[in-house]
């Protein structure tokens, strides 16, 4: 019988459990805590300038490795500092365990000093959440957290840790437990057969299909089975912007990604098809724009694993809920030694599909002349050329988010690593951080402007004291892209604060940290400076890159219109 406080239970589960870093910063109520972190040295401890950092690079981490990130931070304003990266997770269901210090629990609803209560808080941000009552919960219960955080449609879960829980002098007996029991929740782990049939019917009936799929995908690592599926079809495939990867944009069956910004063909297929298959997406707005007028003629098979979002938003034809990876399984076996019915009907619909393609190619963006400001697509269709398309790529969210989606071609699974539901200014740098760490020999991209690096732009020293050559590349149009481009297009170009008319001297601060920067203005700067950006793995390096500040992200669906109204440049519109 092993005996130990509550402190070093957490220390010696996480240790048992696998995890390999935590993100945190310490205050009184975690101290107990960071104690035992201190005295065991097979879990890495991060210590970030902020928590909305730690929540970042463990949600980072948790994209890129498709294992839980964890994170620990102290009662108060440490645990509500980590509220908008829990939020991120949740909305982009990514698998996280948030460790909250908690003062002692005899004062919990006395105001105490840092007093927070944390689980009402962020009870509508997480799939769960726990308040640790007695010490010898603490095995139990954080093998549950970890389990839900993981299993089903993952997501953030919250455990909530008193001081007194964690007391040195208090010592019980400690069992890791191999097992979970929990008698309310019973992930769906198959399909249902019979609405499978269903739906392999429908996809071989039909005469104008599109594959549409989602983040599910990928987290459901389904994207081998997806691709050889689609193979076998030989129908058109299109993603959302979480989708992005799981099946090779350069693939010629690959329309790119749909939606507010997708691409034409993508948004024009969708329109016009006459059967929708989505897996692992849940038909959000910035995919459907009015509901009314989506996808007219099409009738839609929808697989979730979370029964919640199946016919939510849009009513499906065949709703299957189940996991996507065992769903594809059973329909690549379904569709064994079967044809296609109408296969001059698909041919057609590819020679449409074509013509669309065909509409834009070399229209996506004027390219710029010697002597004029570098455009943002250029940069991103750079970086990919010097990455050969290979490299972990974090954004922020704005216009740079975008042209990174759009212009970087993503080949593989996991690798697209962007804040897609809550859209979270200051994501990228962190999250590239805990990709870094768990990637250290891979190139690993953050793709940024000068508005979301401010946010975060504190864990310069986080990378100064741990390591990690994440490379920076900052789009900088001296403003609030996205916001400016709203402003122009419903605002008669009202630039309400949407500019930074105060930037830093980027270059001065990044050394001021020790580490590399460079500056880009001129088009014939920028290969020499991304092949000096990427010349070593371990380097971080920061290239600003002054880019014309009056670039739109084109195409942009015409709100409360259909998928195929689109604005194709400041004087095209569908």
């Amino acid at each position: 019988m092993e005996l130990l406080s509550g402190a070093d239970m957490i220390a010696r589960f996480l240790q048992d459990e696998g995890v390999e870093y935590i993100y945190g910063y310490p205050g009184g109520a975690a101290l107990h805590i960071y104690d035992a972190l201190f005295r065991q040295d097979k879990v890495k401890h991060i210590l970030v300038r902020h928590e909305q950092a730690a929540t970042h690079a463990a949600d980072g981490y948790a994209r890129a490795s498709g294992k839980p990130g964890t994170v620990l931070v102290t009662s108060g304003p440490g645990a509500t500092n980590a509220v908008t990266g829990i939020a991120t997770a949740y909305m982009d269901s990514i698998p996280m365990v948030v460790l909250c210090g908690q003062v002692m629990s005899h004062l919990i609803g006395d105001d105490a000093f840092q007093e927070t209560d944390i689980i009402g808080v962020t009870r509508p941000i997480v799939k769960h959440s726990f308040s640790i009552k007695h010490p010898t919960e603490i095995p139990e219960v954080l093998k549950k957290a970890y389990y839900l955080a993981s299993t089903g449609r993952p997501g953030p879960v919250v455990v909530d840790i008193p001081k007194d829980m964690t007391t040195p002098t208090e010592r019980y007996e400690y069992v890791y437990p191999k097992k979970v029991k929990l008698r309310s929740y019973n992930p769906v782990a198959r399909g249902h057969t019979g609405q499978i049939k269903k739906a392999v019917e429908l996809m071989l009936k039909a005469r104008r299909p599109v594959f549409y799929t989602g983040g599910g995908v990928v987290t459901g690592r389904a994207c081998e089975g997806l691709t050889d599926m689609v193979k076998r079809l030989g129908y058109p495939i299109t993603t959302t912007l979480m989708g992005i990867g799981a099946y090779p944009q350069s693939d010629q069956q690959c329309l790119g990604w749909l939606g507010m910004h997708g691409s034409y063909e993508s948004n024009m297929a969708m329109h016009h098809a006459d059967l929708i298959i989505a897996i692992g997406a849940r038909f959000d707005d910035r995919v459907t724009n009015n509901t009314s007028k989506f996808c007219p003629t099409a009738k839609i098979i929808h697989v979730d694993i979370d029964p919640s979002s199946v016919s939510k938003t849009v009513r499906a034809d065949v709703p299957i809920v189940g996991p996507a990876q065992s769903v594809i399984n059973e329909m690549i076996s379904l569709l064994q030694g079967k044809e296609i019915a109408n296969p001059d009907a698909l041919e057609e619909w590819w020679q449409t599909i074509e013509g669309w393609r065909e509409e834009r190619r070399g229209k996506l963006y004027e390219p710029s002349r010697p002597g004029e400001t570098i455009k943002p697509q250029e940069v991103i269709e750079a970086i990919c050329r010097q990455t050969r398309g290979e490299a972990y790529v974090t954004t922020d969210v704005g216009q740079h988010q975008m042209f990174a989606a759009q212009y970087y071609k993503f080949d593989k699974p996991n690798r697209f690593i962007t804040s897609g539901g809550l859209g979270t200014m200051g994501f990228g740098f962190p999250a590239a951080m805990g990709i870094k760490q768990n990637f250290p020999d891979e190139q690993v991209v953050c793709v940024t402007g000068e508005g979301s690096f401010q946010m975060m732009m504190q864990e310069l020293s986080t990378c100064k004291q741990f390591g990690g050559g994440v490379k920076i590349v900052n789009l900088n149009n001296a403003s609030l892209g996205m916001v400016r481009q709203w402003q122009d297009l419903n605002y008669k170009s009202r630039h309400a604060h949407s500019y930074m008319e105060s930037l830093p001297d980027f270059q001065k601060l990044i050394e001021s940290y020790g580490f590399t920067a460079l500056k880009v203005q001129t088009m014939e700067e920028l290969e020499p400076a991304l092949e000096r950006t990427f010349a070593d793995k371990d380097e971080l390096v920061f290239l600003d890159v002054a880019v014309d500040p009056h670039e739109h992200v084109y195409p942009m669906q015409v709100p409360l219109g259909s998928m195929r109204d689109m604005l194709l440049s400041k004087t095209e519109r569908t």
